[in-house]
């Protein structure tokens, strides 16, 4: 069965990754559900959630709120809420209750904000799919509906997309601070709608996450400006630069941008054979000839088995779907996978 996951725990999905992204924006965000996917999110995929202040809530639909669809309600509870905080704009983020339902997000728009007299942006989130599409619609959204002013460029000044603990395993922007500079502006981490507004400052954009690529997109067909791929070191890919991999054939598991980044440093360290695998968006113009897209643990299994690999290096919460593999398995965690931060939980990074 496609998808099918045995053995691994349930990705995180994209109604987390698009809460991700709004959670320091200074936004009132409304997770369209009964209570479960809030909870999930909160307790699970956003580790901001013990340490930082955010005004993030649970629509508490009831089964006839779902069934007749009562936006009304839904907008009501949301300007009672705005009234008890102090919040730039108020965000609808979709699970399965609003997709089966069919929602009208635009009318839910619209309503909002003529209730509220606030910005409203909605996510089309449907919870089938992964935090990466999430993270994708969340910024598309928002600069779409912020970005509005092209600006003169700041020279230096660096916008980086793709700053979320799902994606890199930080929950603060010291480590991505140390790699791009004081100038660099990191959006939907120690940013706020200002930042987001003044996207067109940029002089160039950094994408770090597949989530941010529609954005920088958007961004240099809006007002011009060009956007690379990266992603910084961190202190467990370093860890892995420490195995002896001379000559070795390798698969790198994790998100593209940071596979693409850990292949590099490998190829420059030792003479070696680097594949990417992902369990996510794998975009064509960023990939290499061995380059896959891993749907499920079977097509995990299958890629190790056939790829002829010495050694893997991947979360260590798959090497249970590994257990027959006779090679070298390096720990690289990846938090939407297995919930596991970076060194130091995220929080310092090494000099």
């Amino acid at each position: 069965m496609k998808n099918l996951l045995k053995l691994l725990s349930p990705f995180a999905p994209d109604q987390s990754g698009a809460v991700g992204v709004l959670y320091e924006l200074d936004g009132l965000v409304v997770i369209c559900d009964a209570g479960g996917c809030a909870g999930n999110i909160c307790g699970f995929d956003e580790p901001r959630w013990s340490t930082k202040k955010s005004a993030v809530f649970s629509a508490g639909l009831r089964d006839m709120d779902a069934i007749l669809g009562r936006d009304d309600k839904l907008i009501e509870k949301t300007a009672m809420a705005v009234g008890q905080t102090k919040v730039r704009f108020t965000a609808v983020v979709g699970t399965p209750v609003p997709a089966v339902i069919a929602t009208d997000y635009k009318a839910l728009k619209r309503m909002a904000e003529n209730k509220t007299g606030l910005p409203a942006i909605c996510v089309d989130c449907t919870g089938t799919r992964l935090y990466d599409d999430g993270e994708q619609r969340a910024y598309l959204e928002l600069f779409k509906t912020f970005a509005m002013q092209k600006y003169e460029t700041e020279k230096g000044r660096l916008g980086v997309i793709g700053c979320t603990p799902l994606a890199t395993g930080y929950m603060t922007d010291s480590l991505f601070r140390q790699a791009y500079g004081d100038n660099a502006v990191f959006f939907g981490m120690g940013s706020g709608v200002d930042e987001i507004a003044a996207a067109g400052k940029c002089e160039k954009n950094i994408v770090i996450s597949t989530g941010g690529i529609e954005a920088a997109e958007y961004l240099k067909q809006t007002f011009g400006i060009p956007y690379e791929t990266d992603f910084p070191m961190t202190p467990a890919m370093n860890s892995v630069l420490e195995n002896d991999l001379d000559g070795k054939k390798i698969l790198v598991v994790h998100q593209q941008f940071a596979a693409n980044k850990m292949r590099r440093s490998l190829k420059e360290k030792f003479d070696c054979t680097v594949d990417v695998g992902t369990f996510f968006k794998l975009y064509n113009e960023y990939k290499q000839d061995g380059d896959c897209f891993i749907a499920d643990e079977e097509q995990l299994v299958q890629k190790v088995r056939d790829g002829g690999y010495d050694a893997v290096v991947i979360d260590n919460i798959c090497n249970r779907a590994l257990r027959g593999f006779e090679g070298q398995l390096i720990d690289l965690p990846h938090f939407a996978v297995s919930g596991r931060l970076d060194e130091n939980g995220g929080q310092t990074c090494l000099a």
